[in-house]
C-alpha cells in the first residue's frame, strides 16, 4: 500500500504551515530512512513564472519550503531550495514576488537554477528522452524532494508532483520535451532524478486557466507521501480529477513509478470526500477570449491541444495582442482542413495533425505544443510561421 496523507492547515503564517508540513510528513511515514545525516537534498517548489502576485495560487509557497527545509536539517542533512522557471521566465523574479528573499536572509540556500553551470546526461531507459542538459548542483544531489503547489493545468489537466521535475533541465530542454512527448518526457525525468518524496502547497491553490494565470482557491491543506503518483492521484481526486484523467499520472503509472489505483492508496489524515472541491478546469474558465478566432477539433484530438490553445488565447488577451490573431481558424490534432478556408489563415498544431496540416507554414509541432510557439504561430503572417 502506498501512503499518502492530506492535513489541514489551521492558518497561513509561518507557525501554523510548518505545523500541518510536520504533519503531514509524519502522517506519511516521515522521511528518517529516506534522509540521513550527511546528505544534501533539493527541496523542488514550482516557480513556474513571476505570478501576478504571491496570493495567486500559481507558485510554492516560501513557508511550505521553510517547513520541509527545517525537516531536512532535523535529519542532519543540507537542504538546498532550487528550481529553474519555465522557458523563458525569470526564476529570480518569481523568487522575488513570492518572499523566498526573505528565506535567504535567514540563511536559508536558495538557488535559481539558470544561473548554475549545465551538464550533459545520458537517460537509460528513456521513452522520448535519451539525453537532457541539467544543472550541475542537480547532479550533486543525493536526494530530490518534489514541492509542488495544488493547481490546474492549460495542457496536462493538473501540475503536482511528477510534472515538478521538468525544472531540473534547461529552457532547450523544456521545450524539446513539448516537442517530443511532454507527458512521456515529463515521466523520463521523473524515471532518471527519482525523486523520493512529495510535500504538496495545497494551503492556496488555482483553478481555471492554470498554471499562471488561473483563479486562486483556498484549500487550507498539505498533502505529503513517498510514491509521487499516489500523491498526484490523491491531489488529482481532491480537485475532481479522475486519475486516469491526467496523463502524466497515467504515464508514470503505466510504467511502474507508483500506483494510481485507489485500492491500493492509503490515505491518512483527512479523507478525500471532506476536502474535495471540483475545480474550474482550464475549458471551463470563462475568462477566455475566442471571439472571431475557430477553433476545430476532432474525436481523436487530446486535452493538451485544445486546451494549450484556449490558454494561448487567453495569454495573448492579457498581452493585448489577441486583436491580431482575429479571423484566424486554428486546427487541432489530427484534423482535416475545412473547406473554403485560404491556407494561409489556417494555423495547424500537434505532432498528430495530418501530413497536409503538418506542410502548413503556420504549423506547430509538439505533444502538446508550447504556448509560446503557439502564439509566434497565431500572431505570424504567411511565411514567418516557421
Amino acid at each position: 500500500m502506498s501512503r499518502v496523507s492530506i492535513v489541514k492547515v489551521a492558518g497561513r503564517n509561518r507557525a501554523q504551515v510548518a505545523a500541518g508540513v510536520r504533519q503531514a510528513i509524519e502522517l506519511a511515514g516521515g522521511m528518517a530512512d529516506l534522509i540521513r545525516p550527511g546528505m544534501t537534498v533539493m527541496i523542488k517548489p514550482n516557480m513556474v513564472a513571476p505570478p501576478p502576485s504571491a496570493d495567486s495560487g500559481a507558485c510554492t509557497s516560501p513557508l511550505v519550503c521553510q517547513a520541509v527545509a527545517d525537516a531536512v536539517k532535523d535529519l542532519g542533512a543540507r537542504p538546498i531550495i532550487a528550481e529553474s522557471s519555465a522557458r523563458g521566465a525569470d526564476t529570480e523574479a518569481a523568487y522575488r514576488i513570492m518572499g523566498y528573499e526573505e528565506l535567504r536572509r535567514q540563511g536559508y540556500e536558495v538557488i535559481d537554477l539558470k544561473q548554475d553551470k549545465t551538464v550533459q546526461v545520458k537517460l537509460a531507459g528513456g521513452h522520448v528522452l535519451t539525453e537532457i542538459t541539467t544543472f550541475e548542483l542537480v547532479t550533486q544531489m543525493d536526494a530530490i524532494i518534489s514541492v509542488p503547489i495544488l493547481k490546474t493545468h492549460d495542457q496536462g489537466q493538473v501540475t503536482l508532483a511528477l510534472k515538478n521535475l521538468k525544472g531540473l533541465v534547461v529552457d532547450g530542454d523544456k521545450r524539446r520535451i513539448h516537442q517530443l512527448g511532454m507527458f512521456e518526457g515529463a515521466v523520463d525525468l521523473v524515471g532518471h532524478f527519482k525523486p523520493v518524496f512529495a510535500v504538496v502547497d495545497a494551503i492556496l491553490g488555482q483553478e481555471g486557466m492554470g498554471p499562471l494565470l488561473g483563479i486562486p482557491v483556498e484549500m487550507g491543506l498539505v498533502l505529503a507521501g513517498r510514491d509521487l503518483v499516489a500523491v498526484d492521484a490523491i491531489g488529482g481526486r481532491i480537485m475532481g480529477f479522475a486519475p486516469d484523467e491526467v496523463p502524466i499520472t497515467r504515464v508514470a503509472a503505466e510504467r511502474g513509478l507508483g500506483t494510481l489505483d485507489e485500492s491500493r492508496i492509503q490515505v491518512v489524515g483527512e479523507r478525500v470526500e471532506a476536502v474535495r472541491r471540483r475545480f474550474v478546469r482550464c475549458e471551463e474558465d470563462d475568462r477566455i477570449d475566442s471571439e472571431g478566432i475557430k477553433v476545430i477539433h476532432s474525436e481523436g484530438t487530446c486535452t493538451g491541444c485544445r486546451n494549450g490553445l484556449l490558454s494561448s488565447l487567453f495569454d495573448m488577451q492579457a498581452a493585448g495582442t489577441l486583436e491580431r490573431a482575429r479571423g484566424t481558424t486554428v486546427i487541432a490534432g489530427p484534423t482535416p482542413f475545412p473547406e473554403g478556408i485560404p491556407q494561409e489563415m489556417l494555423v495547424s498544431v500537434g505532432s498528430c495533425s495530418l501530413p497536409e496540416a503538418k506542410r502548413l507554414l503556420r504549423y506547430v509541432r509538439g505533444c502538446p505544443p508550447n504556448n509560446v510557439d503557439i502564439i509566434r504561430a497565431l500572431l505570424a503572417d504567411e511565411g514567418e510561421a516557421k
